[in-house]
């Protein structure tokens, strides 16, 4: 089986990773917590950037956790249980929750942010200078 990589080509996150958690979530619940993928505008010799945003309403900064971990991005969400209350209507569930991205070579998290709900997680992976590499050819004798 093939590994489809995001931005084949410029290779940056696999999502084979992404896949096996789907397929192990619960039927009501593949996608939790939603998530964008964004490339972001790099410099003519700086490095190219890429955002993952994932919606995390209601999660503190100390009940989540990013974390790299043998070429994996992982971002885990665990609340905190509350004292009991009476719900008239319980509309924002309180659930755990882990996504993982496996990171291509080179990749690295430059930042983690939480903001209005949102975590913005910015990857980066430095520019390579192209090399030539002139190989002498001798003569057989």
């Amino acid at each position: 089986m093939s590994r489809m990589t995001l931005l084949d080509g410029n290779l940056w996150l696999s999502l084979s990773a992404e896949r096996a958690q789907h397929r192990s979530a619960k039927a009501g619940e593949p996608g939790y917590p939603p998530h964008n993928i964004e490339l972001l505008p790099g410099g003519e010799r700086g490095p190219e950037a890429l955002r993952i945003t994932l919606a995390v309403a209601g999660f503190r900064p100390d009940e989540l956790e990013v974390s790299v971990e043998d070429g994996e991005l992982t971002i885990r969400g665990k609340q905190s249980e509350e004292a009991a209350k009476d719900y008239i209507h319980r509309g924002i569930a309180a659930r755990q929750f882990k996504r993982t991205f496996a990171l291509a070579n080179g990749v690295e998290v430059r930042k983690a942010e939480l903001h209005n709900g949102l975590l913005a997680i910015e990857l980066e992976r430095p520019r390579k200078e192209k090399k030539v590499l002139k190989v002498g050819i001798a003569a057989a004798e």
